[in-house]
């Protein structure tokens, strides 16, 4: 992928400051013929954008319009329907300190926004943010993945026939691109990544006190109680998992399971995983492979940390690797600290005692550990919000799991290492807002008590 040149990154930037100036986006008629406008270029793109999902991540076109396609699309359809709404200025409560004023809220676009995606869910997590970008009024300098150049040129394709460059414009490639455009001053930052480029976007975001809206990641765990349905878990479980190879920013990242299941369990995940794919996981159509050989080799690498009890099965030559289940590693080893992004499922068997229930060494276990993207518990129902309201995470299931993103009527978004700021419905029409408060005077009458020196003060202190 050739980088963008940063003289038409200077002269992009140059023309969607101006374009904004202009104020033609904040014409809320404007920004839903320009929402219609990228939901007619979806639907003519959407065989090439999915013919370039294959491609580069072997993904089918059914997943590639589940995961993809079909969420930018209600996301859009959403937004048009509510965006009027959304827009309109609000009026609010005036204290009695400001008799005879009137307040509201109104809500302005921030300006010129940077929405920075990655690889795993290309056009998604590109796409989602440019509806809330389109529908607040912003203008938006898109910045798709090197690693997936089939989809991301296709984006660019299809935004360049779509939009002038002064509204709407993707650059291209790698991580200097990136470092050039952090640095430069834009009215929101919108990035999905890891944690660790993370700390960088807000490093040089920090230099204009930009505001960052940041979708991270983290080791999302996945609790099975005794009371769960075994094989309904396992199902649950192993689609959440397996879908995209398991390069999914909210997929299960590890397993606490009750000593009392755990042979039951893993069988029931084999099982799923036949159910899922058939015989022959690496002939499916549905199973992604790993990005890259970088990927694939850090993933694999991991197998040495522990014991395989599922799978294990790879191909260096196709990047395929198969789900598998491993137990036995050392909690402080790699697979239990990073992030593993990929179809390699650690399980760890907590044993109850008289001492501490299962429940309290899962909140324990967790509680130590960095505030996860998405939060998993398969059980009792009253059992899972007792060990929600002991732990922090970004979103999270019970008794399922990755299903949280599909309802845009809740925000989407991490806390913590996983991330800051929400998007999805609504949400996405906050982030590129700023909401803007206005108080009204009237010039009839003027109240003497806020005025020095003060003749009135012990009456004014004892109504405040």
């Amino acid at each position: 992928m050739e980088n963008t040149a940063t003289e038409r990154i200077d002269e992009i930037l140059a023309k969607q400051k101006a374009f904004f100036l202009q104020d033609k986006t904040k014409n809320v008629k404007y920004r839903i013929e320009m929402l219609q406008k990228l939901s007619v270029a979806i639907d003519r793109w959407e065989r090439t954008l999915a013919e370039a999902l294959w491609v580069d991540l072997h993904k089918s076109y059914e997943e590639a319009y589940l995961t993809e396609i079909s969420l930018v699309k209600a996301e859009i359809r959403e937004h048009i329907k509510s965006v009027k709404h959304w827009a309109k200025k609000e009026r609010c409560v005036s204290p009695i300190t400001i008799f005879g004023s009137k307040s509201y809220v109104v809500k302005e676009p921030l300006g010129t926004t940077l929405i920075v995606s990655p690889w795993n869910y290309p056009i998604q997590l590109l796409l989602n943010p440019l509806v809330g970008a389109i529908s607040a009024g912003c203008t938006a300098v898109l910045k798709p993945s090197p690693y997936v150049p089939n989809v991301s040129k296709a984006i660019e394709s299809m935004i360049s026939e779509t939009f002038d460059e002064s509204y709407i414009a993707v650059v291209q490639g790698n991580r200097d691109v990136n470092a050039y455009l952090f640095k430069q001053k834009f009215d929101l930052i919108f990035f999905t990544g890891s944690p660790a480029l993370a700390r960088t976007v807000m490093k040089a975001a920090a230099e204009h006190l930009t505001p960052l809206v940041l979708e991270l990641g983290g080791k999302s765990p996945c609790i099975i109680d005794k009371s769960a349905d075994v094989k309904v878990a396992a199902k649950r479980i192993a689609w959440g998992k397996a879908l995209n190879s398991g390069q999914t920013c909210i997929a299960p990242d590890y397993i606490l399971i009750h000593s009392e299941i755990k042979d039951a369990f893993v069988q029931a995940f084999k099982d799923s995983l036949h159910e899922l794919y058939g015989d022959a996981i690496a002939d499916s159509k549905h199973y992604v492979r790993i990005v890259s050989d970088k990927a694939f080799e850090r993933i694999t690498g991991y197998l040495s940390e522990g014991s395989v009890i599922c799978g294990g099965h790879y191909d260096a030559k196709t990047r395929f690797i198969e789900p598998t289940l491993i137990e036995n590693m050392s909690l402080d080893s790699p697979v239990m600290t990073e992030e593993i992004f990929g179809p390699l499922f650690p399980v760890v068997t907590l044993t109850e005692t008289a001492q501490q229930s299962f429940l309290q060494q899962v909140v324990e276990f967790v509680t130590k550990r960095e505030k996860p993207l998405a939060f998993y518990y398969f059980g009792k129902e009253s059992d899972g919000w007792k060990a929600i309201a002991s732990t922090s995470s970004g979103g999270g299931c019970i008794n399922d799991t990755i299903m949280h993103i599909v309802n845009a009527n809740i925000p989407f978004g991490g806390v913590g290492n996983s991330g800051m700021g929400h998007y999805h419905g609504k949400e996405s029409f906050e982030a590129f807002t700023h909401r803007r408060s206005i108080v009204v005077t009237p010039t009839a009458f003027d109240l003497p008590f806020r005025y020095m020196p003060y003749n009135l003060f012990k009456v004014v202190k004892s109504i405040l």
